[in-house]
Formats: structure tokens, C-alpha cells, sequence
């Protein structure tokens, strides 16, 4: 059977564990409510709403696997997309491989998003996707950086001043954004070789770097920006109201 033949070749991991701290106390980030809809959800939409994408793996909190598959099957999600819900660990490298692990054979490739990531657009997935088949080992959607970004020696005591250590070419720099695309035997080579060390890689790009693979960027999406403070809940909401505005969506 060749490769284009091949079921489920297209498979997508988010994980989704972590607590969020930097929006404050109460639910888990990624199912804080977004225009009335957990952020997750969302998430999982902008994933299957590639047609490549056969399969989506949520790696929930290790204690709210339960109320994550109940989210999943209590919102409407396209029905040519498989969902599956698994506990994750206590840190993101660790909930990744256990997503990693949970895919059935024939995946050849794996997106990897996060869920903080509500509004990524199709066509931002379909990109990564592509560019995974055509050869590249792994792949990150990424953005020019708009600010001058200074390298500083952080201060011994919070709130004291930092000395500036470098300015770097600004021309060079890119703001990399998920979701990021890989060959899936590379991926799990490195979640098997790279050691987990303090929280962990945060980055699954940088883990494949770290063996000397390739590395290569495609165009990301002002919209697939991060949710991680409560002004970003705010912008997010003005992206849904435009979108709904202008498409009905």
C-alpha cells in the first residue's frame, strides 16, 4: 500500500495538563471558557479541520482524563476525525511522549499543538502538514519579531535592574508557534534520547535540534498566538467576533 493510501496517517498531539498558572486560580488553562467554548475545544477544531488530520490525542490532566473525553463528546467535532483522550505526566515533555505512545501504527506524521493555541488556522496546519511530506524532518510555523529583542543577565534579586549582554540581529529572530510538524519516527527518537531534566523541553523543535536534525520554518498566523494572560482571553474574543462577523463562523 503506498504512503498517500495509508489510514490514519496524520496524527495530532495536544497537550493539555498543565494548570495555567498565569491566568490566575480556577479551571486548567486550556478549558477556561472562550466565547462560551473551553479553549481545548476550540483547539481540537483547529485541528480537524484540516483534512489531513485522521486523529487527535488530547493528553489531559492525569486526574481529569474523565471530564476531558466528557468535553470531547458533549461538543460537535467533524466525524471524519478520531479522538482519543490519555492521561498526561507532570510536565509537557513528559505528556507529549505519553501522546506519542498512545498512536496507532501507520502514523507517519505527528503535529504536535498547544492547546493554549485556540485560533490557529487551517491553512497555518495544512502548511506544516505539507511541508512534513514533502521531506522535511521537522517543521515550526513561525513570525518575524516585531520588537528589539535585548539578551540580559538576569538579576540575583527579583525587580533589580538587568545588564544587557547582547542585542541580536533582529532580521535573524523568529517567534515560533504551534502547531510544529514532525516525521514520527524522528519525534519519538528524540522524546527516547533526550533526557528529561527540571520542567523539561517546552519546545519539541528544540529536542529534534539537539540531534543534529534539520529544522526548517514555514509562515505563521498572527492569529495562532498564545493564550496565557487575561488580556490574551480579551484579544481572542475580539478574533472570534470578527471571524463570526465576517464568515458566520
Amino acid at each position: 500500500m503506498s504512503d498517500e493510501a495509508r489510514p490514519s496517517r496524520t496524527a495530532v498531539v495536544i497537550p493539555a495538563a498543565g494548570r495555567g498558572v498565569r491566568l490566575g486560580p480556577g479551571a486548567p488553562k486550556a478549558l477556561r471558557a472562550l466565547n462560551g467554548t473551553p479553549m481545548l475545544i476550540h483547539a481540537v477544531r483547529a485541528m480537524a479541520a484540516s483534512r489531513a488530520v485522521s486523529l487527535v490525542v488530547v493528553v489531559a490532566p492525569s486526574d481529569g482524563a474523565a471530564e476531558v473525553k466528557h468535553l470531547l463528546d458533549a461538543h460537535a467535532l467533524p466525524e471524519r476525525t478520531d479522538y482519543l483522550v490519555v492521561p498526561g505526566g507532570d510536565t509537557r515533555q513528559e505528556s507529549v511522549h505519553l501522546g506519542l505512545q498512545a498512536l496507532p501504527e501507520g502514523i507517519t506524521t505527528v503535529l504536535v499543538h498547544d492547546a493554549a493555541r485556540p485560533l490557529v488556522p487551517v491553512d497555518t496546519v495544512d502548511a506544516v502538514i505539507e511541508a512534513v511530506r514533502d521531506g522535511a524532518v521537522a517543521v515550526v510555523p513561525a513570525l518575524p519579531v516585531a520588537d528589539t529583542v535585548k539578551e540580559v543577565e538576569p538579576a540575583e534579586k527579583p525587580g533589580d535592574p538587568e545588564q544587557v549582554v547582547a542585542t541580536p540581529i533582529r532580521a535573524r529572530l523568529r517567534a515560533v508557534q504551534t502547531p510544529q510538524g514532525f516525521d514520527h519516527d524522528t519525534l519519538v527518537n528524540a522524546h527516547a534520547t533526550i533526557a528529561l531534566t527540571g520542567e523539561g523541553a517546552t519546545d519539541d523543535a528544540g529536542m529534534v535540534e539537539r540531534l543534529g536534525a534539520p529544522v526548517v520554518v514555514v509562515p505563521g498566523h498572527e492569529e495562532a498566538f498564545k493564550v496565557t494572560r487575561p488580556l490574551d482571553l480579551v484579544l481572542a474574543e475580539a478574533v472570534l467576533a470578527r471571524r463570526r462577523a465576517n464568515d458566520g463562523f
